[in-house]
């Protein structure tokens, strides 16, 4: 069964030009995934489908690290200053998944 997308109600407030540098890199991957798609329609040649799959994935690993980076600078860095240990467990949960 697959896990949900979000299983907690926390939020967190980022700054305009972070929310658009993070939408703007998901707008380039959908694009990208249309593209597979387009080409799967296509009946494209299976090794330049695999070539355009890698470059979305390297594309969303880079979104990830992105977004890590800045969890870890904000959000982890001040629950340890208020005494929140707890944070800690969930980065090293969410570190394993991004690692699975």
């Amino acid at each position: 069964m697959d896990e949900p997308i979000c299983t907690c109600h926390k939020t967190k407030e980022r700054a305009p030009d972070e929310v658009k540098k993070l939408l703007n890199r998901l707008s380039r991957i959908e694009g990208q995934i249309r593209g597979i798609r387009g080409m799967v329609e296509k009946d494209a040649y299976c090794p330049d489908i695999l070539i355009q799959s890698a470059a979305v994935t390297a594309a969303m690993n880079a979104f990830n690290r992105d977004l890590l980076a800045s969890h870890i600078r904000t959000c982890v860095v001040n629950d340890i200053r208020a005494g929140k240990d707890e944070v800690i467990d969930e980065l090293v949960l969410t570190l394993q998944k991004l690692m699975k």
